[in-house]
């Protein structure tokens, strides 16, 4: 009998030099039309995280995003029992004119017992979530090598669980963790969406930064099965920034532009780190600049699409 070949656990670490190699190339051969407007057939909607304000409260997150003129609010589940609440979510929409337009499952390491400590069963807590708020996607993490059953039938258990409730669920590109020259594979079937059977997908920039990927190739890749964007950036660093978009070095504007003039559809969401600015006016103007540029390199020209 032959021996089954084991799955590696790390790979080469060179995040750095694909990063140097896909900023030369995109200099060499620019792919932007400054003087193209495109814009989408179809409607997209522009919508703050509630990681983007974190600390503040979901409310909080609600009244700043109308205050700047998004179009909505992704919310991320956390142990803060406001981002659990449906009812509490709706009564926000509803105040702020806002919708609810996904929420963020709780699959990040330092959740493991949030909702639940069973995995399958909060993704379905969350989809049920979704649903009672108003929300049509739920954004989830791959599962980590280590979580069983869950990791070995992720894919086909998210598209069944897709079917079941009436949510999208779209998976969010990850990136390899570090240790030292090497990159450790802690996530199954992987941290990249590529050649990953998923029927939804979200795509982070920042996460690609981190990753080293190519994101305009990868969007371009994965655009049939793309329903949501995390929009940030990053600077081609190792580490996961979420920096405003356009203040790093990824292909953000080139992504954005190529995604109105494919007509896409699918939701925007701003996803930029603020947690470390002391004033409110300075968080204000990083979340109001995230939204100019999505809406200008999305031909949106300022306005919400009817």
């Amino acid at each position: 009998m032959a021996e089954r070949k084991r799955r590696p656990f790390t790979a080469p670490n060179e995040a750095r030099v694909k990063n140097k190699r896909q900023r030369q190339e995109l200099e060499r051969n620019p792919v932007y039309e400054p003087e193209a407007e495109y814009r989408s057939i179809h409607p997209i909607r522009v919508g703050l995280s509630t990681s983007s304000v974190y600390p503040m409260t979901v409310r909080e997150c609600f009244e700043t995003a109308a205050r700047l003129g998004y179009d909505g609010v992704e919310v991320m589940i956390t142990n803060n029992a406001e981002t659990q609440d449906a009812g509490l979510m709706a009564r926000f929409a509803k105040a702020t004119g806002l919708p609810v337009l996904s929420v963020h499952a709780p699959t990040l390491l330092f959740m493991p017992r949030v909702l639940t400590k069973d995995h399958w069963e909060k993704l379905r807590l969350t989809a049920q979530l979704a649903q009672e708020a108003g929300a049509r996607t739920v954004v989830l993490h791959p599962p980590f090598r280590w979580q069983g059953d869950y990791a070995k039938n992720f894919v086909e258990g998210v598209r069944t669980l897709s079917q079941e409730t009436g949510v999208t669920l779209a998976v969010e590109n990850m990136y390899p963790w570090r240790a030292g020259v090497r990159e450790v594979l802690v996530y199954s079937p992987h941290w990249d969406l590529l050649g990953q059977d998923y029927d939804a997908v979200t795509f982070d920039f920042s996460h690609a930064s981190t990753a080293g990927t190519d994101a305009l190739q990868a969007v371009r890749t994965l655009f049939p099965a793309l329903r949501h964007i995390h929009l940030t950036d990053g600077s081609g660093s190792l580490t996961d920034e979420h920096l405003v978009p356009g203040r790093g070095r990824m292909p953000v504007a080139e992504t954005l532009q190529y995604l109105a003039k494919h007509d896409w559809s699918g939701d925007v969401v701003v996803e930029v780190n603020t947690r470390f600015t002391a004033r409110r006016t300075t968080r204000d103007a990083m979340l109001a600049e995230s939204l100019a540029f999505a809406r200008h390199h999305l031909g949106l020209n300022g306005g919400q699409q009817e």
